[in-house]
């Protein structure tokens, strides 16, 4: 009798313990420096700040699978190695960048988000309840993917972690600073106690102001970003253009040595270049 109530009895499944038996795939090791290292800490950033619903093996196999794809189809049309190679290159660079695309939109709209989940945050706290029970009610009805972050901070708490170790991911997870002045606002005030609702009404306030700078910063900075971006993208241009032009130009380009050192010594300043003018778009957008 027994058994046979055991075998129709159903398990809930609780996401909020996925985290327990599902390993954390990343590839950077926080107690070794280097370059490689450095790079490994910011393809995890990417991955996790971009939302991504795959796993980050799963994003290096789509950019090996393009690189191939992009590499084969110019050595196909001009059977010229130097051109696929560097199709190649490129074709391996083209997942990255959609990555980086979803993750400037993701952290948009949670900057969009942020202010107005604040502010049902500080009507929620007028009537009482808890910081813990205001969290909960603010992580259900704020939409993805804001809401998504806030949840996983909530099933923290849940399960008896501190509000401090709570929050602490909340910024590095999404890239966003105004989370990370929630996060402290929140854990000083667990700590010290104070008026929670007028801290919160001044940080939103906080937040649309510096929106509203960040909207009007964007706006008169389109100009410089925009001739930023076309210096990147029009090296590759024209040598494309020209390899299409002439498959055997990049040959009689590398049969010097003069043609040689030219060329990659541009390579390597485009990419300095490159890697120097998207640091600077960053950090201006995230001012």
């Amino acid at each position: 009798m027994a058994t046979g109530l055991s075998q129709h009895i159903e398990i809930e499944t609780r996401p909020e313990f996925a985290d327990i038996v599902k390993t954390n795939e990343q590839y950077a090791n926080p107690q070794v420096d280097g370059v490689g290292n450095g790079i490994n800490s910011w393809f995890d950033r990417l991955m996790i700040q971009s939302g991504a619903p795959f796993v980050p093996l799963a994003a290096l196999l789509l950019c090996v699978l393009s690189a191939i794809t992009l590499g084969g189809i110019v050595l196909v049309f001009l059977e010229n190695p130097l051109a696929a190679g560097l199709a190649a290159f490129i074709g391996f660079l083209i997942p990255i960048g959609g990555l980086t695309l979803a993750r400037s939109r993701r952290q948009t709209l949670i900057s969009n988000q942020l202010p107005p989940m604040i502010d049902e945050l500080a009507r929620a706290a007028r009537t009482g309840r808890s910081l813990d029970q205001c969290l909960e009610m603010v992580a259900q009805d704020t939409p993805s993917p804001l809401g998504d972050e806030m949840l996983t901070s909530v099933r923290k708490l849940q399960m008896g972690v501190t509000m401090n170790e709570a929050l602490y991911e909340l910024p590095e997870r999404t890239g966003v600073n105004g989370l990370r002045i929630l996060a402290t606002a929140l854990s000083v005030h667990q700590q010290t106690g104070g008026d929670l609702v007028h801290i919160l009404e001044r940080l939103s306030r906080t937040m649309r102001d510096r929106t509203l700078f960040l909207g009007r910063l964007k706006t008169a900075t389109a100009g410089s970003r925009a001739t930023a971006i076309l210096m990147i993208l029009l090296p590759p241009a024209i040598l494309a253009f020209f390899l299409f032009r002439d498959p055997n130009y990049f040959t009689r380009l590398m049969a010097s040595d003069w043609g040689r050192m030219i060329t990659f010594t541009g390579i390597g300043l485009e990419i300095i270049g490159a890697i120097w003018i998207m640091k600077i778009l960053s950090d201006s957008q995230q001012t």
